[in-house]
């Protein structure tokens, strides 16, 4: 091999990636243009080819420029690859500060038939449960008729000494029942509705035994703090639900593919909204909602708390996006 020749063909592209990098490292990605950002990908891996070529060579090449080509392609490694996961990571944040927010805001609609369906579910709960006795026991198991009515107990003690577990359980059990309410959109939907309208009927029925037994403030003490977070993610879950039902039987102006993969885009976005609502509220219900050592009103205001912060979160608008 002919090294001054190759040295004078090759130097041209490692000044250039010199160059980039060195833009890169001062600006950040951002200052590069599309094009200069494949010619970078591109320059980096002809330099690491002629790393690669310069090592085999060493001897007649000399160890200066072996050095020299060792810092440009690990300089290239860290803003190619590290600074893509920087990027990623940016991506990430960006979607829970702002992301999350719009696609709330862009299918209220959805979100507020799912929370109907729920809240429907609830009202004809408590209707017949407060009615007809013997419909509370086609709801509620028999076990716990029997701890409020006959012991004027709630179940909720049975957490304390197991949190860490019964923590896990919990948000082990309520990505379930979500992931579930997502998945029913597959079935047009239907299996959605009945998810929402059932765990209605659940609460309505149970707040009817509380309520009849004067348990009523405790139990939604209990409730609060972390059903200010969980029972809105059931919620998105069901409106990720509809959305995709939505792709399969209204595609409008879309084809039936590509309205599964527009309405199917929002609903994993809202997927990704949930997931840490559901798990902040997992830990809550283990650790802090069962706990006798807190004050059964700090429980309601912290309830009442960490709904307005959702729902101020969830108004967010980027800077400089129009108001609707």
């Amino acid at each position: 091999m002919n090294v001054k020749r190759w040295i004078a063909r090759r130097e041209p592209d490692w000044q250039q990636l010199d160059a980039l990098l060195t833009q890169m490292e001062k600006r950040g990605l951002r200052s590069l243009q599309t094009d200069e950002i494949r010619k970078l990908a591109s320059l980096y891996r002809s330099v690491s080819a002629d790393l690669a070529r310069a090592k085999t060579h060493q001897a007649a090449i000399g160890n200066t420029l072996v050095h020299d080509l060792q810092q440009l392609t690990a300089r290239g490694y860290s803003q190619v690859y590290q600074g893509s996961r920087r990027q990623e990571w940016r991506s990430v944040l960006d979607f829970y500060r702002w992301g999350f927010p719009a696609v709330v805001q862009q299918t209220w609609v959805y979100i507020a038939i799912s929370t109907g369906l729920f809240l429907l579910g609830g009202l004809i709960g408590w209707w017949f449960a407060w009615r007809d006795p013997s419909f509370m026991a086609l709801i509620v198991p028999e076990s716990m008729i029997r701890l409020v009515r006959d012991d004027h107990k709630l179940w909720m003690g049975s957490i304390l000494g197991t949190e860490p577990i019964a923590s896990s359980q919990i948000m082990i059990n309520n990505l379930a029942v979500s992931f579930r309410a997502i998945a029913g959109g597959m079935t047009l939907g239907i299996v959605t509705v009945l998810l929402l309208f059932f765990n209605g009927l659940m609460i309505g029925t149970i707040g009817t035994l509380v309520g009849q037994n004067n348990l009523a403030f405790p139990f939604w003490a209990f409730v609060f703090p972390h059903g200010s977070l969980e029972l809105p993610a059931i919620f998105l879950a069901g409106a990720a639900g509809l959305l995709i039902a939505r792709g399969i039987l209204l595609p409008g102006k879309f084809r039936r593919a590509d309205a599964l993969r527009f309405y199917g885009l929002q609903a994993a976005q809202l997927v990704y909204g949930i997931v840490p609502m559901l798990v902040i509220a997992g830990a809550i219900e283990g650790f802090f909602s069962p706990s006798p050592a807190v004050p059964e009103l700090l429980k309601y205001i912290v309830g009442i708390v960490l709904f307005s912060l959702l729902i101020l979160y969830c108004s967010l608008k980027r800077p400089g996006e129009k108001l609707n």
